[in-house]
C-alpha cells in the first residue's frame, strides 16, 4: 500500500529529528535476521540509543535540506540509521556488532552536523568513550597529588624511622 503524503512528511520530519542527535550512524542491515537486529536494537538502548529504518530518498532528502553534503558518497541498499546521545556509542555498538555480523557495513554518519564517511565512522569506534576519557583526565590529575602526598609522608615516615632507632639503642 502505497504512504499518503502526510504519512511521507512525518518520516521525513522523524528523520529530520533522529539527525539533530549528537551522534548518528548509517549502515546496511541487509541479510540480518530478525533476532540479530533485535539483538543489535537491545545493545543500542543499553546505551540510551535507538536504531531506526529509513527509506533511503527520504534520508537523502533530509540531509539535502540540512545543508549535509554527501561528498559523493551514494547510500545504497537498505538504511539503518543508529542514534545515541554520546557521539561515539552508535559507532562503538554498531561496530562491536559488526564484528559477528559481517553482512553489516557502514555508509557514513553525522558528527557534529558534518557527514562522516565509512572509514572515519570505524576509527571513531575504535575511540574510547566518554566516560573512559573521563576516568582517564580524573586519573591523569589525581597522579600528581597522589604523589604529592606520598613525599609530604616520607618526611613524617623519616623522622618517625629515626625516632624509633634512637629509642632502640637506648
Amino acid at each position: 500500500m502505497a504512504k499518503s503524503r502526510q504519512q511521507k512528511e512525518d518520516s521525513l520530519k522523524n528523520i529530520d529529528d533522529l539527525l539533530d542527535n549528537k551522534g548518528v550512524v548509517f549502515f546496511n542491515y541487509n541479510g540480518l535476521k530478525v533476532v540479530e537486529v533485535e539483538e543489535l536494537r537491545s545493545n543500542l538502548r543499553e546505551e540510551s540509543g535507538s536504531m531506526t529504518v529509513a527509506k533511503r530518498n527520504l534520508l537523502q532528502l533530509s540531509l539535502k535540506n540540512k545543508g549535509i553534503e554527501l561528498d559523493g558518497n551514494p547510500i545504497d541498499g537498505p538504511i539503518a540509521i543508529a542514534i545515541a546521545d554520546d557521539e561515539v556509542a552508535p559507532a562503538k555498538i554498531v561496530a562491536n556488532f559488526k564484528k559477528k555480523h559481517e553482512q553489516v557495513e557502514f555508509y557514513g554518519g553525522l558528527l557534529e552536523g558534518s557527514f562522516m564517511d565509512n572509514a572515519q565512522v570505524s576509527n571513531l569506534a575504535s575511540l574510547p568513550s566518554k566516560q573512559e576519557l573521563l576516568a582517564k583526565a580524573v586519573g591523569s590529575i589525581g597522579a600528581p597529588l597522589s604523589g604529592f602526598v606520598n613525599v609530604l609522608a616520607g618526611n613524617i615516615r623519616g623522622l618517625t624511622n629515626a625516632l624509633n632507632a634512637i629509642k632502640d639503642n637506648k
